[in-house]
């Protein structure tokens, strides 16, 4: 290993990793992306697609999951910066519904892991970012669910001053509580 460095928060199964940076004179390189290096760390998915997204400043997505098909994601930003969180929705977890946020950019290169079953989102810090994941699980449109990105029992920190108004469309700012999603998965529907 050595070409990345990997940081465990309290929620079992999210990861920080920091790769390893070759900088001179011309610019930078450093590897975005090694199975080998991953499985060592801990990190042994196989992943299927990439994709990639640009948005401008206070754009919130999320906090999105899929209910059959979860996905585990590694992602990081390419220009700009943004707020990603993850909410644990893994039944039986000793921290359900607890959420871990990172700050993603351009400049500390950094990827958050996040494995199945926990919803994601990010809020953008910058004037501008693009923000890249990869998934271990195609994207199935009829399958996408959502909780409240402002859920007060959820209770995320977002970065901003008070009345930022948030740029988001309607279906991410009606999902339900995670009151109510814990209801319907205890009814069957849901992951």
């Amino acid at each position: 290993m050595g070409k990345i460095t990997v940081e465990t928060w309290e929620i079992e199964g999210l990861k920080i990793i920091t790769p390893a940076i070759f900088g001179d004179h011309r610019g930078y390189f450093m590897e975005t992306y090694n199975y080998n290096d991953y499985k060592a760390a801990g990190i042994d998915q196989i992943f299927v697609q990439d994709n990639q997204s640009s948005s401008g400043k206070n754009v919130l997505r999320g906090l999105h999951f899929q209910i059959h098909y979860p996905q585990d994601k590694l992602v990081r930003v390419l220009v700009g910066e943004v707020f990603d969180v993850a909410v644990d929705l893994r039944p039986g977890s000793a921290t359900y519904g607890k959420w871990y946020g990172v700050r993603l950019s351009a400049e500390n290169k950094k990827q958050f892991f996040i494995p199945k079953n926990f919803a994601h989102g990010y809020l953008v810090l910058s004037d501008y970012a693009e923000f890249a994941y990869k998934c271990t699980d195609f994207y199935h449109p009829n399958d996408e669910g959502g909780i409240r990105f402002d859920d007060p029992e959820i209770g995320i920190k977002w970065p901003v001053a008070s009345g930022t108004e948030f740029v988001m469309v309607d279906r991410d700012k009606n999902w339900s509580s995670i009151s109510e999603y814990t209801k319907s998965r205890e009814n069957g529907q849901g992951i």
